[in-house]
């Protein structure tokens, strides 16, 4: 069944969070923080047992410096000699890296294939390689409320920074050509997608799949499924903080950051999706400042468009990465 606005309300539909005066000028801080560590990326090449791929264990410096773990995929024998241009995919809530030989897609469409490992994650359904070593305050069972109590400390902030600086990895690469880079996930990816679009320039195109991590202020009381909802049990404990989490969350909305975004953009929602209801998704999209387009899948839930998503996304890439 729907579950949530549809039709010409979705289409009207904007965000609720509010602004912070700041906001640009702490990501500007925070991104300029990251970068006085070199991004030193580290290529081993492994024996995946993949005859058509050459695979590499990736590692690189994320936020504060911290080592972030990824595979990168590319066509087997490429070489420097010809980069290629390169999809970067950030994972779903929970899930890590995974192993090499769940991520052939996208390298054997021809692209390099940065798939970036997730902090602290990676024991959900997939694993995981990369530790958080930063603590928090009190936090609800997940990593949502992970250092809410404020935005220097909250989880995503070093997880976006770890978003933006597997972009600066990949185009250091000597088999990727830097001016031919997209950005793809689904859920906690496809948001971390529009953040990235929203804070790096020069992509070439934006896939956000059914995204997370959007119009938290609504997300988290029309649903009660989670991750929303881990924020909602929290505020049912810590009643007093209302103010205080949405005045962090808002730094990392996705809709605030699809408003700097100018990159080309691919979006979809599904509208039987119980996790990020439809008018979430379409609370970044309608903000998004770039060229954009949405597909919808009505009949679905969480898992979106699946298969189906992955071929229309072949057109689409070879239309911003092979013009």
């Amino acid at each position: 069944m729907y579950t949530d606005i549809t039709g010409p309300e979705l289409l009207a539909h904007r965000g609720s969070a509010v602004e912070p005066d700041d906001f640009d000028a702490f990501w500007r801080d925070t991104l300029a923080a990251a970068r006085q560590h070199p991004v030193a990326v580290e290529t081993t090449l492994v024996d995946s047992g993949l005859t058509t791929l050459d695979v590499y264990d990736v590692s690189f410096a994320g936020w504060d410096g911290q080592r972030v773990r990824g595979w990168l995929s590319v066509p087997a024998g490429t070489t420097a000699d010809a980069p290629l241009p390169a999809v970067v995919e950030y994972i779903g809530y929970g899930g890590g890296r995974g192993l090499a030989t769940e991520h052939l897609l996208w390298a054997s469409a021809g692209y390099a294939h940065l798939v970036m490992d997730t902090r602290g994650q990676g024991s959900g359904w997939s694993v995981g390689d990369t530790p958080d070593p930063d603590g928090s305050g009190p936090a609800v069972p997940g990593v949502m409320t992970r250092g809410i109590e404020s935005r220097e400390t909250y989880y995503y902030r070093r997880l976006t920074v770890d978003a933006v600086r597997a972009v600066d990895a990949v185009r250091a690469v000597d088999l990727v050509d830097p001016e031919r880079v997209a950005v793809l996930g689904g859920s906690q990816g496809g948001g971390l997608a529009i953040a990235v679009a929203g804070l790096v320039d020069g992509l070439a195109g934006v896939f956000p799949r059914v995204p997370f991590l959007c119009d938290f202020p609504r997300a988290t009381v029309i649903t009660d499924a989670d991750p929303y909802h881990e924020i909602a049990r929290y505020l049912t404990v810590h009643r007093d903080r209302r103010d205080e989490v949405f005045r962090t969350l808002a730094y990392f909305d996705g809709v605030l950051h699809a408003a700097r975004a100018t990159a080309p953009a691919w979006f979809s929602t599904a509208l039987m999706d119980p996790i990020c209801p439809p008018s979430t998704v379409y609370a970044a999209f309608n903000a998004y400042a770039g060229p954009k387009e949405m597909t919808v899948w009505e009949y679905n839930g969480h898992e979106g468009g699946g298969a189906h998503e992955d071929a229309a996304t072949f057109a689409h890439l070879a239309q911003v990465l092979r013009p």
